[in-house]
């Protein structure tokens, strides 16, 4: 086994970092060895197994034989059925507030998620925005307008969420330009930005972030102060966050600071 504490060539790891490494490789995996895990981080197996039994405290991963699974087998992302029950008063006054942050002409990219589906179903029928999204359940909202165009960005489909998240949804996004992204977060804090648990879904945000001139983020308030895995946007990244009024006077405060516009709905 390598030792990360003599190959020059690994970059220590701390045990936070590890264990959200787990985390985010038990999800997409669906199951992680612990031998595997070893070799990965360069530690010894017995250090994986604590780590394994400190998750499983936190009811993250489930210690299975030789291994971890998700605790439920969702893991952290439940199907889009039970995401669109949770919160749903906060969700539409975000997705209200949202509306008026339409360009009048112009193009838009609309993010998957159970907020912007609320955002999807606000917009008026008559809009004449050209809207992109990979979100099949958003399409399917917006293709009862009769004005406009929509289009679905190509890609396998995440059955929990009916999004397209895969390279080739990114390579999809990468050639676009348009006037303003509607962008949705696992998580964000006033001090690391916006960040998910999914690789795969960081790097269309990323991409998406990129695609647009303005950059409109919704986030309900259960969503703030608890950093997910991996970064895809810095606070220089967005113009614009909807939020909440429940969200901390404190953290809003010093997300402005950052320079980004900050609406309470």
């Amino acid at each position: 086994m390598t030792d990360r504490l003599t190959d020059p060539h690994i970059t220590p790891m701390f045990q936070s970092e590890r264990q959200r490494e787990i985390v985010a490789l038990t999800l997409e995996s669906g199951r992680v060895e612990v031998a595997e895990l070893s070799d990965r981080f360069g530690v010894t197996t017995e250090t994986v197994r604590r780590d394994l039994s400190d998750l499983q405290k936190q009811r993250v991963v489930r210690r299975v034989h030789g291994g971890a699974i998700p605790w439920e087998k969702a893991g952290f992302e439940p199907l889009l059925s039970v995401r669109n029950d949770r919160q749903d008063g906060e969700k539409r006054r975000l997705a209200q507030r949202a509306v008026e942050e339409l360009p009048e002409t112009g193009s838009i990219i609309i993010d998957s998620g159970s907020t912007l589906l609320r955002l999807a179903a606000a917009i008026p029928p008559t809009c004449e925005l050209r809207i992109v999204t990979n979100s099949l359940a958003i399409a399917q909202v917006l293709a009862d307008h009769k004005s406009g165009d929509v289009i679905v960005i190509g890609g396998k489909v995440r059955k929990n969420t009916l999004a397209m998240v895969d390279a080739e949804a990114v390579a999809a996004i990468e050639p676009m330009t348009v006037d303003t992204l509607f962008i949705s977060s696992d998580a964000l804090s006033p001090e690391v930005g916006l960040t998910t648990p999914y690789r795969e879904e960081a790097a269309l945000k990323s991409a998406m972030i990129k695609s647009a001139r303005r950059v409109v983020a919704l986030v309900d308030h259960s969503k703030v102060g608890a950093d997910q895995f991996i970064r895809f946007a810095t606070w220089s990244d967005i113009d614009v966050l909807v939020t909440n009024t429940e969200v901390d006077p404190q953290v809003v405060r010093a997300i402005e600071a950052a320079g980004t516009t900050v609406l309470l709905a």
